[in-house]
This record gives C-alpha cells, sequence and structure tokens, in this order.
C-alpha cells in the first residue's frame, strides 16, 4: 500500500483590521495656544488605529488679527501693518517655543518665510478688497497647520502637511468660493492616497480655503472650516467626521442666552440643516449637506472631554422631536418695503429687491410679504443700512427697526413662546407646523 504525504502549500490566513478614514476638524479655540495644540496631540493617540484627515483652522483670534491687517492695507497704513504682523508672529513663536520647537532652526526659517511672504503682500498695490482678503487672511490657517504637523512629527505621529489650496477647487467668488465637486474630488483622493500610501497614518491640512482655476487662494466663507471637512469626507467616503469643541456637543440653545441647555444626543441630517439654516452657531450652513448625500455621520464632541459621547448627526428622524431648540440671533434688523405708488409686490418687485440683496452678500434671516409691503431681516453689523436706503427710497417707503432679536424656536409649544416673549414686543411672527420664529424689542 502506498502511503502519501501531502504537506499543504495554504497558509493559516492573517486578518489585518483595516484602518478606518475619519475626518477631524479643530477650531480656533481648542488651538489658541501651545497647551491647546499638546491637547490635540493627547486626542489623536486615542484614535491610533484610524487614518485621519486632521482640518484645522487658525489659531485663537489669528483671523481677526489678519482681518485688520487687510483694513490697514486697503488703507495704506505701513505702520499699522508692520505692527500687527510683528504681533501675529510674535503670537505664533510663543506658541512655537511652549511647544519645544524653537530649537530647530530650519521650522523657524520656514515660519519667518511665511511671514516674510505676508509682508511682501502688503508691499504690493491694493487691489479689490475681497480678492485680497482673501490671499492674506488664508496666511491663518497655513501657520496653525504648519506648527501642529511640526509638532506631531516631533512626538513621533506619522504625519505629513497637505495644502488645501491645491486640492479644493472654487470658483472665483471671493470669501465664498463655490466648490467644484468634480474636481476637488479628483485631487483630494490623489492626493490623500498618496498620504496614506507612502506610510503616513494623519494629513493635516487647513480648513476654509481652497484656489480658482488660475491658482489663486479663495476662501469658503467665514467658520468655512467645518465645510472644508465636510467636503473631505465627501470626496474620499471617509467613515466619519467629527468637530471637536469647547462645548460637550449639539446643545438646545446656546448658553450664553439660555439658561439650562441640554444635549442633543442624536439628530437627523435634515433636523440639523433646518438648525444650521435658523443659525445655530456650532455648525456651519453648508456642512451636512455633502454628508447627507453619502449619509456620512457627523460627531460633534468636547476636546476638553474627549471621550463623552458627544453628539451624533446621522440619518435616522426618530429623534428630532425629543427636545426643543432655541435659536437666539442679537443684533437684528427689520427692513419693511412699501411701494410708494401702492402697487402690489409682485415678482418684479422681488426680483430688483434680491438682486440688489445677493449683489451686496446680504444674507437674509427671515422674509415676509403682504399684498403691498416686503419685509426682512438682516444681521446689523453685515449691512450698509444707508446704501440700501438710498438704493430703495426713490421708488420705496423704505422703514426699519434695528437692535431686535430674532429667536427661533423648533418643536415649539405655546407655554414655551409665552415664556420667551414676557417684556419683548412681537415685531413679526412665523409658525410652521414644527418651527416658530419671532422677530422681538425690547419693552424696557
Amino acid at each position: 500500500m502506498l502511503h502519501f504525504i501531502v504537506k499543504s502549500i495554504f497558509k493559516p490566513a492573517i486578518f489585518v483590521k483595516k484602518l478606518e478614514m475619519r475626518i477631524f476638524k479643530f477650531g480656533g479655540a481648542s488651538v489658541k495656544d501651545f497647551n491647546s495644540v499638546i491637547n490635540v496631540g493627547k486626542i489623536l493617540r486615542l484614535h491610533e488605529d484610524d487614518q485621519l484627515v486632521v482640518v484645522v483652522s487658525a489659531m485663537g483670534k489669528t483671523t481677526n488679527a489678519l482681518e485688520g491687517i487687510v483694513e490697514a492695507f486697503s488703507k495704506g497704513n505701513k505702520d499699522e501693518i508692520e505692527t500687527l504682523i510683528s504681533a501675529l508672529k510674535d503670537f505664533h513663536l510663543e506658541i512655537i517655543q511652549g511647544l519645544g520647537l524653537n530649537q530647530n532652526t530650519s521650522f523657524l526659517t520656514e515660519i519667518s518665510a511665511i511671514f516674510n511672504q505676508l509682508s511682501d503682500k502688503c508691499c504690493q498695490p491694493f487691489g479689490d478688497y475681497d480678492f485680497e482678503y482673501d490671499q492674506i487672511i488664508s496666511f491663518g490657517e497655513v501657520l496653525s497647520t504648519k506648527i501642529i504637523n511640526e509638532y506631531l512629527q516631533s512626538e513621533n505621529f506619522k504625519s505629513t502637511w497637505v495644502d488645501a489650496r491645491k486640492l479644493i477647487r472654487t470658483n472665483d467668488r471671493w470669501r465664498e468660493g463655490r466648490v467644484d465637486w468634480e474636481i476637488s474630488e479628483n485631487l483630494i483622493q490623489a492626493e490623500i492616497n498618496s498620504v496614506f500610501e507612502n506610510g503616513n497614518r494623519i494629513a493635516v491640512t487647513q480648513g476654509f480655503i481652497g484656489h480658482e482655476i488660475g491658482g489663486k487662494t479663495t476662501t469658503l466663507g467665514r467658520e468655512g472650516s467645518d465645510f472644508t471637512a465636510a467636503i473631505f469626507a465627501y470626496c474620499l467616503n471617509a467613515e466619519d467626521v467629527t468637530i471637536w469643541k469647547d462645548v460637550p456637543g449639539m446643545l438646545n440653545a446656546d448658553p450664553k442666552y439660555f439658561d439650562n441647555t441640554v444635549l442633543l444626543e442624536k439628530i437627523s441630517f435634515k433636523e440639523a440643516i433646518e438648525l444650521a439654516y435658523f443659525g445655530a452657531s456650532v455648525i456651519h450652513p453648508k456642512t451636512i449637506q455633502p454628508l447627507k448625500r453619502k449619509t456620512i455621520p457627523l460627531h460633534i464632541k468636547s476636546f476638553i472631554n474627549p471621550n463623552e459621547p458627544g453628539s451624533i448627526i446621522q440619518e435616522s428622524l426618530a429623534f428630532d422631536d425629543n427636545i426643543p431648540s432655541f435659536i437666539f440671533k442679537m443684533n437684528q434688523t427689520l427692513i419693511s418695503l412699501t411701494p410708494r405708488d401702492f402697487s402690489f409686490i409682485v415678482e418684479e418687485n422681488l426680483a430688483r429687491i434680491f438682486g440688489y440683496l445677493n449683489t451686496e452678500k446680504i444674507r437674509v434671516s427671515l422674509m415676509q410679504n403682504s399684498a403691498v409691503s416686503f419685509s426682512f431681516v438682516v444681521d446689523h453689523s453685515k449691512i450698509n443700512l444707508k446704501k440700501l436706503v438710498d438704493f430703495f427710497q426713490e421708488d420705496y417707503l423704505v422703514k426699519y427697526n434695528s437692535n431686535l432679536e430674532l429667536v427661533t424656536i423648533r418643536h415649539y409649544d405655546e407655554p414655551t413662546i409665552d415664556r420667551l416673549t414676557v417684556g419683548k414686543d412681537v415685531m413679526l411672527e412665523q409658525k410652521s407646523r414644527h418651527t416658530a420664529r419671532m422677530v422681538l424689542k425690547d419693552l424696557g
């Protein structure tokens, strides 16, 4: 009898866990000083089994400081420009020193070169205000991400710096670039896939900024870093997005205006879009839409207590009406336009009104019309009221009330409305099935 010994050519299967790709966004408050940057590193240590795209805003009040530089540049005030740039450089060098990076001469040279570029830019002739704004404001995100990536590398993270100005393609609508999704997707996928294929685990990039077809820097609108995180998530089909904030999650009201706030543990994309549209400050209004299109969950978590669950925004509508939500917008102005010939408010009138609002980039918080008048509410700090009145007053009787408060209540009830309107004059009110909105004036 023949005996055959068969040696298996098959090796036992070894299962390697696939790394999940996640998008983290850290805002200015979460990187405001060197201790905050160290805390970012601690948070990233909790996610060492993931591939991370880390989107970072400018540090602390850097954007405000750069806006001051833009203003001084527009007026040709060279002494003020020099003073402001020097203060901004000192602020960043203090963070660099606190992180122990001040002995790295090549890195310090790189940071100095960035500030030299800023100074050189401000020595050139000043052009269109919005164009110059985008070119200068973007320095804040570049500086913050350079510093954070250098710190992560010093702590042995496998991280690399990625330039969002070369990846997110927009049109040339300065200060509010519109994303070209197809081109951006191709650029982002090629770059980020290359980063991870080269053995890196973290890509550090900038929020808020992109580029137009000619390569000039554009911005996505104020607070656009949240939107940047959503853009990367959409283009990379990420597992989820986490926005790290100084609050425990998404609350049902701003603690500055409302006592006894409640955490919204789980709400739908639809509810989040509604809240963002009405002015909820935790998330950028444009952030939710690309995430909803690919059902990518959005977490809002505390960078102070990173192990707490926070809030999750996802597809299910089941939890939306559990808790009423309150949104307060202060310093609002109510403007009413009535045709001087008392003609009806029809499409021709509305076309002219909205044409002006669009040209002046005025965002309307609320609007309402009757047969012979059109009323709308705007943020007083975002309009030139005299210019608006001068534009319309020949054909319209223009009335306005300032120093008003716009309150939005999602999932309201009448007792809540009664409580919020005590001592207030209700100038305008709108109600739908789920939402009540009121323009209020203090009676005192």
